[in-house]
């Protein structure tokens, strides 16, 4: 059974919409699927899929263990998709105790023999919950948007999932732990720390744990996609996620795909049908098809070496490119149709000029942060 996290840094990305469609995706094509809400009290992946809200989720069965775990399995209209929804009993992930997680994953994993493919829905952020839940695959999904703040918390995301692997390595009492202890209360914690500076360390204290951590470390590669973009440019996005996680954190990034900004997506959750579903000839659809096959192609144990990598980055920026073109010819039919009046073409720029100078007002304001702090930081 192939697991795949899907999370992301910040909320509003769409990871619950890429997470919906992929399930239906990968059910269409042939594989058992088990779709999982595990975005615990704020659940609301039921409704992306048209169902109603669920009497028992994962919630109830962490509440009360006499419960079956079967009796949380629902099965969809689509052949081959069944989902696990969350609720809102659960209030927060900061309640969930060591011996329930334990209790869930185990549940989880028993899927195994009539289950192909496991979607986890992880929350947004980066609590220790959905850290833990992101490491129980080595090619987890975080899906990002063009927008800085959306870049900025995946890679914390991504950061802070190597700073709780080597927690999960370094147990207390070895000098490996020891030393990222000192290095954390000295104020390099998971938003500062360099990690080939500390492994550095790391191998000339503790060898053993070096290894084992290195090996862990080479396995882990997460894929990234880039959701609700504008343009071919927002693709590279990506590329900066890429370049730091590479630089300070040792970590290779696969490139999946990026999905263009689609109002019909709105429409299709009014409708209460996945996109897939809604309209599949849809750029949106076909964006999740195409990563659907990238998926599908990719062993679940295989080890991505540098060139496939940076093929990937190669080939998402030839089909965002591709997908930009089909998008402006689409638009070009709908007003030649007359199905799309130049009063809705107006409206929609009007739109997107709004949302541009949103995004506009978040820079500088994160510039200014950063001029603060770095002045800050030259203080004598």
């Amino acid at each position: 059974m192939r697991i795949i996290p899907v999370a992301s840094g910040k909320g509003g990305v769409g990871k619950s919409l890429v997470s919906a469609n992929l399930g239906v995706a990968l059910a269409q094509a042939g594989q058992k699927v088990v779709l999982v809400d595990l975005d615990l009290g704020a659940s609301n992946l039921h409704l992306v899929l048209g169902h109603q809200s669920p009497k028992a989720g994962l919630g109830t069965f962490l509440n009360d263990t006499k419960i079956d775990f079967s009796q949380a399995l629902i099965e969809t209209d689509l052949p081959n998709l069944r989902f696990i929804p969350g609720d809102t009993e659960v209030p927060g992930l900061a309640n969930i105790k060591v011996s329930q997680r334990r209790s869930l994953v185990k549940q989880l994993l028993s899927l195994k023999d009539s289950t192909d493919i496991l979607i986890l829905d992880l929350g947004a952020g980066t609590h220790q919950f959905i850290l833990d839940f992101f490491l129980l695959s080595g090619q987890g999904i975080i899906v990002t948007s063009p927008a800085v703040t959306s870049v900025l918390n995946a890679y914390v995301f991504l950061k802070n999932v190597v700073f709780r692997l080597m927690y999960t390595v370094f147990t207390k009492g070895t000098p490996a732990f020891s030393y990222v202890e000192q290095v954390r209360k000295e104020g390099s914690g998971p938003q500062r720390l360099y990690i080939p500076k500390v492994l550095s360390e790391i191998k000339n204290i503790d060898p053993q744990a070096y290894q084992k951590f290195s090996t862990l470390l080479r396995h882990l590669r997460p894929r990234i996609i880039t959701n609700m973009i504008d343009n071919p440019k927002d693709a590279e996005a990506a590329v900066k996620i890429r370049r730091s996680c590479e630089e300070y954190l040792n970590l290779k990034l696969e490139y999946l795909g990026v999905i263009y900004r689609d109002s019909i997506q709105d429409t299709s959750l009014a409708a209460r049908l996945p996109i897939t579903l809604y309209k599949p000839q849809s750029i949106l659809s076909q964006s999740i098809y195409r990563i659907t096959d990238k998926i599908l192609e990719t062993p679940a144990d295989e080890f991505l070496d540098d060139r496939t990598i940076e093929v990937s980055f190669h080939e998402v920026g030839m089909e965002a490119e591709q997908d930009f073109e089909s998008k402006i010819e689409y638009v070009e039919d709908l007003l030649h149709s007359g199905a799309l009046s130049t009063g809705d073409l107006i409206e929609t720029i009007k739109t997107q000029q709004l949302e541009i100078t949103k995004l506009k007002k978040e820079n500088n304001f994160l510039k200014l942060k950063l001029s603060k702090a770095m002045q800050q930081g030259f203080k004598p």
